[in-house]
């Protein structure tokens, strides 16, 4: 008669490899979880960034060029040809040029006399310089005396 020990070797062998594939599952789906809060999070914190750049052209009035100006004086960020530019770091804190995350806004055409638009991005930057937008809003006022 046959020993049943390699049988209770084979049954326990199916059982580990059972539950390993299951932790790998559990495992996946936990990582694929952390990258989706991840990415809401980031969202979350362009959204604010674009709202609040949004509302401060907005609010200095007058041409594209002076609202855009007074609002990189005011959030610390660079006014030049391209428009607005304000970097982040990873924490969402406000960084140098080599920051993580890159909010632009530059001045739209209009075809209405005295009414200014402008459109602010806020783009993760890509390891070959362009990047993914993560959150873009547009805005508009009339041109007039500005409040500063």
């Amino acid at each position: 008669m046959r020993s049943k020990a390699p049988l209770v070797l084979i049954e326990q062998m199916v059982m580990l490899l059972v539950f390993a594939l299951a932790a790998a599952l559990c495992l996946q789906a936990f990582v694929k979880a952390d990258t989706i809060s991840m990415q809401g999070e980031n969202l979350s914190y362009a959204a604010i960034a674009a709202q609040n750049a949004a509302e401060s052209i907005r609010h200095s009035g007058g041409s594209i060029e002076h609202a855009l100006s007074k609002t990189a004086e005011r959030l610390g960020g660079t006014y030049g040809e391209g428009g607005l530019d304000l970097y982040y770091d990873e924490e969402w804190i406000e960084a140098s040029e080599g920051g993580r995350y890159h909010l632009v806004a530059h001045g739209l055409l209009t075809e209405v006399p005295g009414l200014c638009k402008a459109l602010v991005q806020v783009k993760e930057k890509g390891d070959m310089g362009g990047g993914e937008v993560l959150f873009e809003i547009e805005v508009a006022w009339q041109e007039v005396d500005s409040h500063e």
